[in-house]
């Protein structure tokens, strides 16, 4: 296989004419292409890629290898005593047990989050648990089509043990071009739910943007995903900076047992792209969730902050507000009925405070005020 063939499979492929006419009929298609609700605002981009690559801080990588916690088949063999377990695999990829169903979010096994063999940013460990040694699985679960939330080696092993995948719209055309049958695929807009037996998955509004190439920006949409069973409710934020739905994501579809809420890859010139930790714990209040996982750190050097920042400033964040963070090692799983792994397994290293490196998105001056920020979380009927 040629290096255009490589490439061209890696960056995907744009949705087909007829299937664009489908997305007009979503409030999210604007203009011939998915926008967010609030404009995004972003500094200069020559700035931040001169930063990246020659005046970035330290500690962006580990220095020795992590701790990490290899993933055996035999943890699966019981389901969780609670009922809801999640496994986290490292940046946003967790294997989800919630009330009988297993779901894998966003499958990464890629060395580099990138679409250019041997170029772009490494992980910071090896898979945890082979592809071909996950338990059984109900659904996999895809936010968007970044490379670091979408591989496609790992889509077409999944996809050929007959898994069905559910994704924002526009995601199923990368995922046809890869191999994946259409009967394995559902695509839903924001607010769409997909039945999963007794368990409700409904897409959810998020800030953020899409694309694999310089030419498919806003070609697919991007989500939260809420995972309502009869006894667990779960939130995963995806990809996103601070909007004005979290707090309507709680008033519908929670309170939730527990959320996982990207925390990293975060900077003041891209503010309304990530959360950043500080606004990660408040969309965590707005959505009323109990126990916070933070995802989308510790696995990829994606930003311009040391690699241990961002549970760092999220603890202090999450103390400040009085919420239960767990901080499980790569590989270990975490049950809310029981006590959530909260070591401190990464290295003290120097770190930038949220004064010293302040991240705000854009337009929502009024968030913070909302009452729903500030009202506990509420039990929800068994």
């Amino acid at each position: 296989m040629n290096l255009w063939t490589i490439l061209r499979e890696s960056i995907g492929y744009r949705a087909t004419q007829v299937a664009r006419s489908r997305f007009a009929s979503s409030p999210q298609w604007r203009e011939g292409r998915f926008r967010p609700a609030l404009r995004r605002v972003d500094g200069s981009l020559l700035t931040a890629a001169w930063r990246y690559f020659f005046a970035g801080p330290p500690h962006r990588v580990p220095d020795s290898p992590l701790p990490v916690v290899p993933v055996r088949p035999e943890r699966f063999a019981s389901p969780p005593q609670g009922g809801l377990r999640a496994t986290w695999l490292g940046h946003s990829t967790v294997l989800l047990e919630i009330d009988g169903k297993r779901i894998l979010i966003d499958p990464v096994w890629t060395e580099r989050a990138s679409g250019f063999p041997g170029i772009g940013p490494r992980r910071f460990f090896p898979p945890l648990l082979a592809l071909d040694q996950l338990p059984d699985l109900d659904l996999v679960v895809i936010s968007h089509d970044h490379y670091d939330h979408l591989d496609v080696a790992a889509v077409r092993i999944l996809a050929a043990r007959g898994l069905r995948m559910l994704a924002p719209l526009g995601v199923g055309s990368h995922l046809r071009r890869w191999g994946v049958p259409d009967a394995q695929i559902s695509e839903v807009d924001w607010w769409h739910g997909f039945s999963l037996g007794d368990l409700t998955v409904t897409a959810t509004p998020g800030r953020h943007f899409s694309g694999r190439g310089l030419l498919d920006h806003g070609q697919t949409l991007w989500a939260g995903f809420a995972f309502n069973g009869p006894r667990h409710r779960v939130y995963l934020s995806g990809d996103s900076a601070m909007h004005e739905d979290f707090s309507e994501i709680g008033e519908r579809l929670g309170p939730f047992d527990l959320t996982m809420i990207e925390v990293g890859a975060y900077d003041a010139i891209w503010a309304d792209v990530h959360l950043g930790p500080e606004q990660a714990v408040l969309a965590h209040q707005q959505v009323r969730g109990r126990v916070m996982l933070p995802l989308h750190w510790g696995m990829f050097d994606l930003a311009l902050h040391g690699w241990t920042e961002p549970i760092e400033r999220t603890l202090v964040a999450a103390a400040n507000a009085g919420i239960r963070v767990t901080t499980p090692r790569p590989g270990e799983s975490v049950e809310p009925a029981l006590e959530p792994p909260s070591t401190r397994w990464w290295p003290a290293l120097p770190w930038r405070t949220a004064e010293d490196a302040p991240v705000r998105s854009s337009g929502l001056a009024q968030v913070e005020s909302t009452t729903a920020a500030t009202r506990p979380p509420q039990p929800h009927p068994e």
